[in-house]
């Protein structure tokens, strides 16, 4: 890690030297001499990680190494800050040689690197005594990043241990009709065994979706939260729409153990609680679940029997045992020897031989064995094997006094696979401490977050590879190293949307942060006072990154103190802030990222957000106004805007003047187009952008076509103020070969609409795959083609929003050969009737149908879709009965059926033993939900209106 840290140091030295040489001046010479010294120690560090759990004399050097590449930074961060400071930013390059005419600020740089390199050299005369080798994974693996980028796809694998015994019996279990209230069926097992896995296999069985109603799934972890838990299971349940969603939310812990019961009281509901640790927080959650239908279940992962018996003391836990000695052989084989390793050798006695002897140290624990078996599928001879065998045999590893004695093997096994990590990809695995446990984390923030603390930078001599993809092969190679787990993928099946980290890890990645002085999880208690306050010190000795985890509601947060070199602010709050208060932000002047939510009515930012001059990554969220000051423009560093408001959101101009902007989004009332955008009409400094949302264009952008030069540019969201400059506006982005998703939205207003002539440019678009059109389609009887005709062929996914179509869209829709999903939204089709043809259709997998409110029938021909997952339905009030081609779509494994008529449901309703006169049509599908009129808070929703009660 040490390597990591120092190699952040001589590229943020070498930025200075490239990109504000002017302000070195006399003291150039010594700040390139420090850099060169740094550069030889990244040699010696290359093993450092492997002699540091060996040698406590080595574990010093290192730290001191690590220390003098943070106080390097620190140095040249703090010159740039008051130079900055005393001229003023924009002119700091013209004016910088008169600046320092004054030889005291040359002076004080100058002492202060050359005490730093004379501290190096110190250290540099006595590494060769610890036989530093410099072998592993170095530089050389960002050269590999390079060959392997755009090419990388990540397959889910095939089970390669068989669990179906143990699906069986868990699901005897669950389907077993017990008339009694809070029946709870329990696996058991020490974490890493796979218990989770299990319960998901069980789950998602197809017997078991026919069983039950209902169902959602929750994590509970260590710090259980009673309020999120219930909002989550409600939010499962339901399926809420975004309006909908918003409501919810608002409510208070007691509301939602109201709604939860009424919702579950009718059902016969399946809902898994994942990983809880105590009885007490049972106790607390207990009372919101029903008696519900005859049959009704709880499943419970967790690694306390007792916790199970005391849920239920008449079901007897299942104990998740671990995998036998020829199981755990099996599944390592299937990860240390891929498919594609074809040299007979890799299968020879003498691997299978040191293989065997690791893997039965893994105590039958399926994680183990997996990154385990992700380790060795790097190591190419065994020679390299037994290097592994000796360090987990005979290491001595560091740190693993403090974690639990039970898993010593396995943490064992988790730490050398960390020390296997190339240096870039230590940094980024850490960073992944400052998340909660069981956090589902988006991967563009992290991406985001990973390149504004510096930890990517773009690859040397490719300028045209976008830093964006450089960061997510980087988290690929985590994937593929078992270090980081996949949540959800994308609409294409193969990216990653989401991800997380298993417990095991995630504890490893908090101890390894916190020993390497990298980050700091702050957990504090609930003060006990009226106001539920929340105060945070901070000082200068603490880590550079600091994340905070409030552990209850709270409705004031204050931050005080001074911690001159923080790098990172990071508030993970479910709940949301009524008052949130920084003391001083010049106490942190060094910051990169930080991270609000607050919930006022109005907030005017402060302007002394403009001493954060390093600032790379900005958001913040607001449940009112948001006033954003002029100072933003001296932030000129940033590479992530992120602002989110429920009201307005005012922002200067000066935004258009940041250099280094890579990511700008606004979002307004969360439905950005309702509102006028931020005008877009002049060109951006940076010609780095890559996602710009929402904008609002008119004629002035035409004016400025410069202005829609931005060859980088991957997500883009524009708002029209008139459809009169549609097609100008689109004639000039055909040029934009890198634009892979669009959103255009246009006022609701009747007068204004989109014509196909307006969108015929659009055909040319043919690198587009995502589409987004929100707004009114003309519709012209007179022409000889369909309005949607100017859809092009490569689109994936496609989205249409108060469309008002009466046209089938179908007929041109299902002839798109890459669409993947499909939403048509709150009023995009007001016609009759829908036709889908046989073979139409050939790619999709998800369709979302909204609000077609004069949908009276709805018929697909045998053979269409034949690829469809997912289908949801929701307040389409006129359609009484499913299609009957819906029998034939065997791949369909989910409907959604939220706010449908009454007919239309009890149709394909089972009650005791009598099916309804439709269920023949959905006999086949595993899920099957269905949610009514949602009340909630007062409100009621009908017709996509609120009326209050």
């Amino acid at each position: 890690m040490a390597e990591a840290i120092v190699s952040l140091a001589v590229e943020r030295i070498l930025d200075l030297l490239i990109h504000e040489a002017v302000f070195l001046k006399d003291v150039k010479d010594q700040v390139e001499s420090l850099n060169a010294e740094l550069k030889r120690m990244q040699c010696f560090l290359k093993d450092a990680d492997r002699k540091l759990e060996q040698d406590a004399r080595f574990q010093n050097r290192v730290s001191e190494i690590r220390d003098l590449a943070y106080d390097a930074e620190d140095v040249i961060d703090s010159f740039i800050l008051k130079a900055a400071h005393q001229r003023g930013f924009h002119r700091i390059i013209k004016r910088f040689t008169s600046i320092f005419t004054k030889p005291c600020h040359l002076q004080k740089i100058g002492v202060q690197v050359k005490a730093i390199q004379t501290k190096l050299q110190n250290i540099s005369k006595n590494l060769p005594a610890y036989e530093i080798s410099g072998d592993g994974e170095g530089s050389s693996s960002i050269i590999k990043v390079q060959q392997r980028l755009r090419t990388y796809s990540h397959v889910e694998e095939e089970d390669v241990v068989s669990l179906e015994d143990r699906i069986k019996y868990v699901m005897t279990m669950l389907m077993t009709e017990e008339d009694r209230p809070h029946a709870v069926v329990s696996i058991v097992g020490m974490g890493g065994i796979g218990k989770t896995t299990l319960a998901r296999k069980v789950y998602n069985h197809v017997d078991v979706r026919r069983h039950f109603d209902c169902f959602a799934w929750v994590y509970i972890s260590q710090q259980c939260k009673p309020r999120e838990v219930l909002l989550s299971v409600l939010m499962k349940l339901l399926s809420p729409s975004k309006d909908e969603r918003e409501l919810i939310e608002k409510l208070d812990e007691n509301e939602l153990w109201k709604r939860l019961f009424n919702a579950l009281k009718e059902k016969r509901y399946l809902v898994v609680l994942d990983d809880i640790w105590r009885s007490e927080d049972w106790d607390i959650l207990k009372p919101a679940f029903p008696r519900g239908r005859k049959g009704s279940k709880i499943l419970f992962t967790t690694r306390n029997r007792n916790v199970a018996l005391h849920a239920d003391p008449c079901n007897t836990p299942m104990e998740h045992s671990p995998l036998t000695d020829d199981e755990s052989w099996i599944l390592l084989s299937s990860k240390a020897f891929p498919l594609n390793k074809t040299d007979s050798h890799f299968r020879s006695e003498e691997f299978e031989k040191l293989g065997r002897e690791m893997v039965k140290k893994c105590g039958g624990l399926p994680l183990a064995i997996i990154v385990l078996g992700s380790l060795l599928a790097r190591k190419q001879s065994l020679d390299d094997w037994e290097t592994v065998h000796r360090n987990f045999f005979h290491g001595h590893l560091k740190g693993l006094q403090q974690l639990d004695h039970q898993y010593g093997a396995v943490n064992r096994i988790l730490v050398l696979s960390y020390n296997d990590l190339p240096y870039h990809l230590k940094p980024c695995f850490l960073y992944l401490a400052h998340y909660p446990e069981d956090w589902e984390i988006s991967k563009k923030e992290l991406i985001r977050l990973w390149t504004a603390e510096g930890f990517i930078s773009p690859l040397s001599g490719s300028e045209e590879i976008l830093m964006e993809d450089v960061g997510e092969q980087f988290l690929e190679e985590l994937i593929d190293r078992s270090l980081v787990q996949v949540w959800r993928r994308d609409y294409s099946g193969t990216k990653v949307k989401t991800c997380g980290i298993h417990d095991l890890l995630r504890n490893l990645c908090v101890e390894k942060a916190e020993e390497e002085n990298f980050l700091k999880v702050i957990q504090p208690s609930l003060i006990e006072n009226t106001e539920n306050s929340l105060d945070v010190t901070l000082a200068a000795s603490m880590p550079r990154r600091i994340a905070i985890h409030p552990g209850e509601r709270y409705v004031h947060f204050h931050l005080k103190g001074e911690h001159p070199q923080l790098r990172s602010l990071l508030l993970i709050q479910e709940e949301l802030l009524i008052k949130f208060h920084i003391s001083n932000f010049k106490n942190f002047k060094l910051l990169r990222v930080l991270k609000l939510t607050w919930m006022v009515r109005k907030w005017h930012v402060s302007g002394e957000i403009g001493n954060l001059r390093h600032l790379r990554y900005l958001r913040l969220i607001c449940g009112g106004e948001m006033i954003l000051p002029g100072a933003i423009g001296k932030l000129k560093n940033l590479h992530t805007l992120y602002f989110r408001s429920f009201s307005r959101i005012v922002v200067p101009n000066v935004v258009f003047k940041l250099e280094r902007l890579r990511q700008f989004v606004i979002e307004a009332d969360g439905y950005p187009w309702t509102k006028s955008g931020f005008p877009w009409w002049q060109s951006f400094s940076s010609k780095n952008i890559e996602t710009l949302k929402y904008m609002s264009v008119d004629k002035k952008l035409i004016e400025n076509n410069e202005a829609l030069r931005l060859s980088h540019i991957q997500c883009l969201g524009i708002i029209f103020k008139s459809s009169e400059d549609v097609k100008s506006i689109l004639l000039l982005m055909i040029k934009l070969d890198c634009l892979r998703s669009l959103s255009m939205n246009l006022s609701l207003e009747k007068s204004s609409s989109f014509s196909y002539l307006d969108l015929e440019p659009l055909l040319q678009f043919g690198h587009l795959s995502e589409l987004k059109l929100v707004g009114h389609l003309k519709e012209d009887p007179h022409q000889s083609h369909h309005v949607l005709k100017f859809l092009p062929e490569s689109t994936v996914r496609l989205t249409l929003e108060c469309s008002t179509m009466t046209q089938d869209p179908m007929e041109v829709l299902e002839n798109l050969p890459c669409l993947t999903i499909l939403n048509l939204l709150s009023f995009a089709y007001e016609g009759r009737k829908l036709i889908c043809s046989a073979n139409g259709f050939r790619q999709l997998e998800s369709f979302d149908l909204n609000k077609a409110t004069n949908l009276e029938e709805w018929e697909i021909q045998e053979g269409a879709m034949p690829r469809l997952r997912s289908l949801s339905l929701s307040l389409n009030f006129k359609l009484e009965r499913l299609p009957e081609g819906l029998r034939y779509i065997t791949t369909l494994q989910t409907l959604i059926l939220s706010a449908m008529p009454s007919s239309l449901t009890k149709r394909i309703e089972v009650i005791g033993e009598k099916e309804g006169e439709d269920f023949y049509k959905v006999r086949h599908i595993p899920s099957i939900q269905i949610s009514e009129m949602i009340t909630c808070g007062g409100y009621f929703y009908v017709n996509s209106e609120i009326t209050y009660l």
